[in-house]
């Protein structure tokens, strides 16, 4: 067997590129590389706050996460994801930096999870920020509200969620369970509002730790950024399939 070399770590397929950041990462975020079940590469993209990118949309990030997204290519990752689903702003150019897949953000799975509903139904979005949510961000990843019915609610007026991410600095030691209380009344909250919602996307990658209790409270199924990671990566590192007939 010939090996190939070039590259000076092997068996990373997934890239991810991460918000510089310093709150807690329990398993289940992105972040926490005990989340998925194979190895994963991380790039920072220093000065990448959430503040500049959720709440002013900075457009100087762009640049420095289009040179960490060829650093990860050069290193020989197969497909690159990111920290913040926000970052759906950037799609596009992300895309068009690289050679290899890019998917910037788990809103890109919205117009997916719609097919598969009946047509009385619609696609719940949970996210970090109602407010900073724009339909820009919905282009960015290639559709609109007016293609795909959705709802959406934010987790932006708790008292941890949204200080704990916005505002790292303060809050390097948060409590997980009044975390998770605090996104149970938001997924809750979304189907008060609109309980026609057949599936929920959960549009921040700090939210799949949280994906189990929202599915328990709601009965939807649930999709997130990790949910995207393993498909992309099951199509991306193809297993040869075992057995009999």
């Amino acid at each position: 067997m010939k090996l190939r070399g070039g590259y000076n770590t092997y068996g990373q397929a997934i890239g991810i590129l991460m918000l510089d950041t310093a709150f807690p990462r329990p398993p289940g975020d992105i972040g926490n590389a005990t989340t998925f079940g194979f190895p994963v590469l991380y790039r920072t993209v220093p000065g990448a706050s959430p503040g500049r990118l959720v709440l002013e949309r900075d457009p100087a990030l762009l640049e420095p996460f289009v040179e960490a997204a060829r650093e990860l290519e050069r290193a020989g990752v197969r497909a690159i994801s990111t920290s913040c689903g926000f970052l759906a702003l950037f799609q596009r150019q992300l895309a068009e930096s690289v050679s290899i897949p890019v998917f910037s953000s788990a809103l890109i799975q919205v117009p997916m999870v719609y097919q598969m509903l009946a047509r009385d139904r619609r696609v719940g979005i949970l996210t970090a920020n109602r407010a900073a949510l724009t339909e820009q961000h919905f282009r960015g990843v290639g559709w609109s509200s007016d293609e795909v019915p959705i709802h959406v609610v934010g987790l932006e007026q708790g008292e941890l969620f949204g200080p704990s991410h916005h505002h790292p600095e303060l809050h390097q030691e948060v409590d997980f369970d009044r975390i998770e209380l605090e996104v149970l009344r938001g997924a809750r909250q979304l189907l008060d509002e609109a309980p026609d919602v057949g599936a929920i996307v959960l549009e921040c990658t700090n939210l799949p730790p949280h994906a189990a209790a929202i599915q328990r409270a709601t009965g939807r199924p649930v999709f997130d950024i990790v949910t995207l990671i393993r498909m992309v990566h099951g199509c991306v590192v193809q297993r040869e399939y075992v057995g009999y007939q």
